[in-house]
């Protein structure tokens, strides 16, 4: 027995596979024609207690901590679910945790209860036309006047953004640089906030993605996150619980590719024999298996520290830059290999390792594109 296979945390990863089965797969396909998923399905995560994992119980969370949250999401794609129906689901998990390291009870009860219960739906709003990954060059202002700030910018690729009741949004109140960010929920409904047209996408269809503008949108000074002017270093702390579940779902992934793959190898014949009898299909496997069970043992290990370290130690954020990335490495060689196993089958929609295929190439995007990890990496060692 380990921190990963306790009866307690054997029988949550049943439970969320059965959920998975019951409420999820069955109807993801016509999720993803839809484009978005329902809300429904947000209050009845949550009042099956699977919604809020790794949230405090005392801010409204489910309780547990990142391996339980790690659970959850390799047994949501172990039983046929997607990155893309997790992203959307649990967008408060990018949504929610800078309003409860503040501290503030007001913006807790008015927002994080909530959502944490399915009845809002919150997103992050950090990306902005042209910006990508510079966070620090968020150009987005919000202007103090009196009692409220004047907010007028844009912001792009906003996961949940179509359906979100609410926008955890970095903006510039201060000079330039990274200094001069703080991060403002905005509601949707506040005149001059515009939601715009739902992105299409490559991949994560049933994940709704929205453009934002924003034109002289006046925001209660209430509702400023933490201190002004620091927002920089919320988001930054942040990035860390990021990197790691994009890491969790990526080996995850990988692993749900392989399963497929070996399944359809043992049914599939060719030329009189199974797939998997052909020496060039095992080495695949193999190989495929490799990359897997070294991708999760790397993420796993920086998991465990995760729970136990603070998220501005220098080495956990190098940890989890490497584990994203080498994960990342990992489930594009294993979707590669697996789409090729399948055939003609594995270009097929209704395949379900299309989705994977697809849905599988954002993870090296968001959450800071590979090469900004190699070069943070760089950074952080020294070189």
């Amino acid at each position: 027995m380990n921190a990963w296979n306790t009866p307690e945390r054997d029988a949550l990863r049943t439970a969320v596979e059965d959920f998975t089965r019951a409420e999820i797969v069955p109807h993801l396909a016509q999720w993803e024609d839809d484009g978005e998923l329902p809300r429904d399905l947000h209050r009845t995560t949550a009042r099956a207690g699977f919604l809020a994992i790794g949230f405090p119980e005392e801010v409204g969370g489910d309780g547990g901590d990142m391996i339980d949250s790690c659970i959850a999401t390799e047994a949501i794609m172990s039983a046929g679910g997607s990155t893309g129906l997790q992203a959307s689901l649990f967008t408060h998990s990018i949504a929610t945790p800078h309003i409860i390291d503040s501290g503030n009870t007001d913006l807790i009860d008015r927002y994080v209860r909530p959502t944490l219960a399915g009845e809002m739906i919150g997103s992050l709003g950090v990306t902005e036309p042209g910006g990508g990954s510079d966070v620090a060059g968020i150009r987005t202002r919000a202007v103090r006047d009196g009692d409220h700030f004047v907010v007028n910018g844009a912001k792009t690729f906003i996961t949940s953004g179509v359906r979100a009741d609410f926008v955890t949004t970095a903006v510039r109140t201060g000079g330039e640089g990274h200094g001069g960010i703080s991060l403002l929920v905005i509601e949707k409904g506040t005149p001059g906030f515009t939601v715009g047209r739902s992105l299409r996408k490559m991949g994560w269809h049933c994940s709704d993605t929205a453009e934002l503008s924003f034109e002289d949108v006046r925001v209660p000074a209430e509702n400023l996150v933490g201190d002004e002017n620091a927002g920089f270093y919320y988001i930054a702390q942040q990035f860390v619980g990021e990197r790691i579940n994009l890491a969790t779902q990526a080996y995850a992934t990988a692993q749900r590719a392989l399963d497929l793959a070996v399944a359809y190898a043992k049914e599939r014949e060719t030329f009189g024999k199974p797939l998997i009898a052909r020496q060039v299909i095992r080495h695949k496997l193999v190989e495929m298996h490799s990359r897997t069970a070294a991708a999760r043992a790397l993420t796993c290990g920086v998991v465990e520290r995760a729970v136990d370290t603070s998220k501005s130690d220098p080495t956990l954020i190098l940890d989890a830059v490497v584990a994203k990335n080498e994960a990342v490495a990992c489930v594009e060689l294993v979707v590669h290999e697996a789409v090729q196993i399948f055939g003609g089958m594995g270009y097929m929609r209704e395949s379900e390792i299309d989705r994977h295929y697809r849905d599988a190439r954002i993870l090296g995007i968001g959450g800071g594109a590979t090469e900004v990890m190699k070069d943070l990496a760089a950074k952080l060692l020294g070189y």
